[in-house]
């Protein structure tokens, strides 16, 4: 584990993970200014969800750091920035700082190789996957899903899905992709039985 010092952007419902990509909008003047010191710096911001309300809110323990990998500046003043994920963060503790964006002092864990599913969990997560879009109305091109490797899949369906902040963070959370895995389909089923119910429930 290696200690840094990162500014953070939290954002409840987003996630970011190791080797994911993860698009964004930037049009508030503090996170404008943000964008606009981490290209001067070492491109890096920390992604992590709010724990509830408040100015400032209090903040999940982990998020995850990503790098701007693509970044479009708007005449305006606004970015479109696309970030890459790097590794899970546990905040150990916020700094004192002048900056109209918050930053923290933060240990980044190692970032091990890709890991791969079961055929069985593969499958399983797959038909769910198949019963909750087609319950929501969701458009999915089926083949292109069957082409991702494991962990773009899992990662990708934890980014993605509608699930509330705390559903969210427990799949950051989950250290295993088999548990991640496993976590999305009870999600699925549980939100298929509760529909918009579910949000409040699973706080």
């Amino acid at each position: 584990m290696s200690k840094t010092r990162l500014s953070i952007f939290p954002l409840g419902g987003a996630l970011l993970f190791p080797r994911m990509h993860l698009p964004l909008h930037i049009f508030e003047p503090r996170y404008r200014a943000m964008v606009t010191d981490s290209l001067a710096r070492d491109r890096r911001i920390g992604m992590i969800q709010p724990r509830g309300p408040g100015e400032p809110a209090p903040l999940f323990d982990m998020g995850c750091v990503g790098r701007i990998a693509e970044v479009e500046a708007l005449d305006d003043g606004r970015f479109d920035i696309v970030l890459e994920g790097l590794a899970r963060f546990t905040i150990l503790r916020e700094l004192d700082v002048t900056t109209q964006f918050r930053q923290v002092e933060a240990e980044l864990e190692p970032v091990g190789e890709s890991e791969i599913l079961s055929l069985g969990e593969r499958a399983s997560l797959e038909i769910e996957s198949r019963r909750f879009a087609d319950a929501q109305g969701y458009a999915v091109d089926w083949e292109a899903v069957a082409r991702l490797d494991d962990e773009s899949l899992v990662n990708g369906i934890a980014q993605i899905a509608p699930f509330d902040v705390a559903s969210k963070q427990a799949l950051l959370e989950a250290d295993r992709l088999t548990d991640r895995a496993e976590l999305i389909v009870q999600l699925m089923q549980f939100y298929g039985r509760h529909g918009d119910e579910g949000v409040s429930t699973l706080q």
